[in-house]
């Protein structure tokens, strides 16, 4: 830690917002050590035993990533599957419910030409009574000129 004496402080010059200081530190002391070490520290010598019980623990977390990426391959497979079926039923559900509403539109054509040739077949049934009957009316007039 640096003493008092080492610190110097000089005032700037006075501005209206407040004072201005410069502060100096001193040269740090000779007999300081540095934050780092020069030399690396010594690697311990690793028995057969610890090496061996390390190579296992690697494998093991190898294995377990290997498992957790297999287990997250295996659901996004489930997940795309889902996703496929719900897409095939939507696809049949839409194309049952187009050939529901083309039924029903076919159905609606069907009873409205039906009602529409009903319709004019009644139109032509009441033509055909009154050319009757007009025909009926000239024969009368025709044969009571005839008669007279």
């Amino acid at each position: 830690m640096a003493s008092i004496s080492d610190i110097q402080i000089k005032e700037l010059d006075k501005r209206a917002s407040g004072q201005a200081f410069e502060v100096i530190l001193g040269s740090p002391a000779s007999d300081a050590k540095g934050e780092f070490p020069l030399a690396s520290p010594k690697k311990k010598d690793l028995s057969l035993e610890e090496i061996q019980r390390k190579l296992e623990a690697a494998e093991e977390r190898r294995k377990s990533h290997e498992a957790e990426v297999l287990r997250h391959l295996a659901e996004k497979r489930e997940h795309e599957k889902e996703v496929l079926q719900k897409a095939l039923e939507e696809n049949n559900n839409f194309s049952k419910m187009a050939e529901e509403k083309l039924n029903q539109k076919m159905e609606a054509n069907k009873e409205n030409r039906t009602a529409i040739m009903a319709a004019m077949n009644e139109k032509f049934k009441e033509k055909d009574k009154k050319l009757e009957e007009v025909r009926k009316n000239k024969e009368t007039k025709e044969v009571n000129c005839e008669g007279k």
